[in-house]
């Protein structure tokens, strides 16, 4: 857990969140199928203009009217009342409402059109349903996903995002107070007009049509629902980029790095890719990335800056032999650098070590890691001033804590050994804070390339359980990759991380028995058919890193080449990479 003093912002407590309700309705035409919007009058106080799905909040008489509403042997009693108060703002809102009679006679357009739609606060909803003996089709009601408003709004909602088929015979009417312009949209129709200005959305509208338009027909989004669980789960973050607010889900890159920044969601962090100075994470971390951006280094590789004026600072991989970035890295230290860490000796990570020792004249700061393996590179030789044994720990002390202890601010750097990537490659995790700097081990953008002989498939898996096991005690719950934004959800990252080498190397595995006298060349297409032939030849170095450890594994007694390994459950689907960088090789 980071220290609240490292924090870089004062925290203020977002506004809370109120349950509420939204319902999409669907229905299957020859184009495609269509989902059903309204737009929001220009006066209201949340999304005021924005096309949206009919929904609002949900109150104590949606949970009394539950005694008329058609419950599903599966559909939990909360899920039933928020599609209670669904059905209610549909009626409300468009005129539409989802209910049958005693013996399964859906409810006509004329009885509907009969109803008071404005009289229906304070139970008189349920009373109008119950005097014409009418049940609520709650039951074909189905969730499809939970959304949180992000936390930096003043007005914030905790909504289920449900769906059913539109009644047959009805039509959706606005009560032109709330709602205007009912429209029936195809998904990506909808979401081109948005691009086009023409057809203005919220961020979870648009995000949630972006799913839906993956589907063909009605049956096939309830079919994926049947669960009783969301799809996904959401509470979205912004962050600035180019100056603009732009707004991110939990799978998606930035979202850790402004969940560290700004736990309370805040919109003050930017996360354009800059080399001309630090950024800060926290009072104690700054990241500097180096102007060495490319298809392997993603937007270039980060340095690391761990401390306080009072206590010096540790330099974690000075990255590249570059005079600006190595003379930026002295500057932002102001030459107080008390060692450099480098997390291993690839030539984007260590050369610029010596360097910015040579700079830091009054400190000499030691060059610390773990030398280069003889199966190491020409370009990828190093040797440290001091080796770094596993576990032990870097300390700098820091101000004096303002409780008149007498104690002072520590930053501890733990050292922890993994190798995989490179044989003489380590991590660091920051204790106090529990923050990981994973190096090239673990990366956000990409999966890193694992190139024999100087890196070795097992080891790396191995160096996943390691540090796994390091969060979990440590209770981390940022990775500080050198190449990418933070990663956030740190096991959940590294248990996801492992499944796709396991489900990798299930694919070449399978290729080797379906081309047994065949080799790297020829298995490549069959085991990468999904990732794009340019990066085939990076590709390849990985493929024989699994191969090696398939034919270790093959020669153990009784022992199996792995299973592709089940990803963890994750209500925030697969992971999005950048357009420019290698993915999941």
């Amino acid at each position: 857990m980071v220290r609240p003093t490292q924090q870089l912002h004062a925290l203020r407590e977002p506004a809370p969140a109120h349950a509420a309700a939204t319902l999409l309705l669907l229905r299957d035409t020859p184009a495609g199928l269509e989902v059903l919007m309204t737009r929001r009058s220009e006066r209201a106080s949340f999304a005021p203009g924005a096309y949206v799905f009919p929904g609002g909040r949900v109150d104590e008489a949606d949970e009394r009217a539950r005694r008329i509403a058609l419950r599903r042997r599966t559909q939990p009693r909360a899920q039933l009342t928020h599609a209670v108060a669904a059905v209610r703002e549909c009626f409300e809102e468009l005129g539409v409402l989802l209910a049958e009679h005693e013996n399964g006679r859906a409810v006509s357009a004329a009885e509907v059109a009969a109803m008071d739609r404005a009289a229906t606060a304070a139970g008189r909803f349920e009373q109008q349903c119950a005097a014409r003996g009418l049940h609520l089709a709650t039951d074909r009601v189905f969730t499809l996903a939970h959304w949180i408003t992000d936390r930096d709004l003043p007005k914030r909602f905790d909504v289920l995002f449900l769906v059913a088929r539109m009644p047959e015979g009805q039509q959706p009417s606005a009560d032109e107070a709330e709602q205007f312009e009912p429209c029936w949209v195809r998904p990506a129709e909808a979401l081109a007009r948005h691009d086009e200005g023409a057809f203005s959305m919220i961020f979870p509208t648009v995000r949630t049509l972006r799913r839906l338009a993956a589907f063909a027909r009605v049956d096939d989004v309830l079919d994926a629902c049947q669960r009783e669980k969301p799809l996904w789960n959401s509470c979205p973050r912004g962050g600035l980029l180019r100056g603009q607010t732009t707004r991110y889900m939990e799978h998606e890159n930035p979202y850790g790095e402004l969940a560290l920044v700004c736990p309370d969601g805040q919109l003050l962090h930017g996360l354009d890719w800059q080399t001309a100075q630090p950024v800060p994470l926290l009072r104690n971390v700054q990241r500097l990335t180096a102007p060495n951006p490319s298809a392997m280094t993603g937007p270039g590789t980060n340095s690391y800056i761990v401390g306080e004026p009072e206590s010096g600072y540790v330099v974690i991989d000075p990255g590249p032999n570059d005079f600006g970035h190595v003379g930026r890295l002295w500057r932002a230290t102001g030459g107080n650098v008390r060692a450099i860490v480098c997390t291993h000796s690839h030539a984007d990570h260590s050369p610029g070590a010596a360097p910015l020792q040579a700079m830091c004249k009054e400190t000499n700061p030691p060059i610390l890691g773990l030398p280069s393996a003889p199966t190491a590179r020409a370009s990828a030789r190093f040797t440290p001033d001091q080796v770094l044994h596993n576990h032990e720990r870097l300390v700098l002390n820091g101000r004096l804590l303002e409780d008149g202890s007498g104690r002072r601010v520590t930053h501890t750097l733990r050292v922890i050994h993994t190798p995989g990537h490179a044989a003489n490659h380590l991590c660091l995790a920051l204790e106090e804070d529990g923050l990981l700097f994973s190096g090239d081990h673990i990366l956000n953008g990409s999966t890193t390339v694992i190139d024999p002989p100087d890196g070795n498939m097992n080891e790396y898996l191995q160096s996943l359980d390691v540090l796994d096991d390091v969060c979990a005690e440590l209770r981390v719950e940022f990775i500080l990759p050198a190449h990418g934004h933070v990663l956030g959800f740190a096991r959940g990252a590294i248990a996801r991380l492992k499944s796709h080498r396991l489900q990798r190397e299930a694919k070449v595995a399978a290729a080797m028995r379906r081309l047994p006298l065949g080799s790297v060349e020829d298995w490549l297409p069959l085991a990468y058919a999904d990732t794009p032939r340019e990066l085939w030849p990076v590709a390849a170095r990985s493929l024989q890193a699994h191969v090696e450890r398939i034919r270790e594994l093959a020669s153990q007694p009784g022992a199996l080449p792995s299973q592709p390994g089940a990803l963890p459950e994750s209500p925030h689907g697969p992971p999005t990479q950048p357009e420019t960088w290698p993915t999941r090789l």
